[in-house]
């Protein structure tokens, strides 16, 4: 596998993203987006810990690992059918490396394994680009929540269940951290209104998409 022309350096913020292999689906029903929801949280974090497969059968509280022990912080995420997008922060060395690699191989496994087939399902190596402001980190943070509305999944983001927008927005907790983004506006209501305020700019956000950060 090649490598990374760009280190990934602990400390920074890094929008993460990657397709299935030929433009295939990598999701196909709830179960899947599920499966890999469960992969974000159980592998961010390093040391011993439950076999995944018993992980995989319980509820997200019942896991308490190590704070110390995570690889990365996940800030917020999105998963679409036939590709995802992460913004998170590296906390370890090869931390977003470890963190991918055991995410795509174990997704991977499960979803050979369901749909009998073989070979690789994500496209190559992932995607990556550097966040180097506040203002990239919210607008990329916009951008990703965004995706359902411009590939018209759903009309209302609040009701597509397979992103963290839910988070920002209700103020019930889960898998990310949340005050990274938040902490840069006065509140969610206002966080909220950032993001629907482009709801109507879809066209333009697929320009933006291709110029800059086209999975192609």
């Amino acid at each position: 596998m090649p490598g990374r022309k760009t280190p990934l350096v602990v400390g920074e913020y890094y929008h993460i993203f990657n397709r299935g292999n030929e433009k295939r689906n990598i999701f196909t029903q709830p179960r899947d987006y599920k499966r890999l929801f469960k992969t974000l949280f159980y592998y961010q974090f390093i040391g011993p810990k439950p076999s995944f497969s018993r992980f995989a059968k319980s509820d997200l509280n019942s896991f308490k690992p190590d704070p110390e022990k995570k690889l990365v912080e996940i800030i917020c995420y999105c998963l679409m059918p036939n590709h995802f997008h992460f913004l998170v922060k590296q906390l370890k060395n090869n931390g977003i490396s470890v963190f991918l690699s055991q995410i795509s191989n174990s997704y991977t496994k499960y979803f050979n394994t369901k749909y009998a087939r073989v070979g690789a399902l994500f496209q190559g190596v992932f995607k990556s680009i550097r966040i180097e402001t506040d203002e990239q980190l919210v607008h990329i943070s916009r951008y990703i929540h965004l995706n359902p509305i411009v590939a018209g999944l759903t009309k209302d983001l609040n009701f597509y269940p397979w992103s963290s927008y839910h988070e920002y927005i209700s103020g019930v907790g889960g898998i990310c951290s949340v005050n990274q983004v938040l902490d840069l506006f006065p509140s969610s209501k206002e966080y909220q209104e950032f993001v629907e305020a482009q709801i109507d700019y879809g066209t333009t956000l697929e320009i933006l998409k291709h110029r800059t950060i086209d999975l192609d």
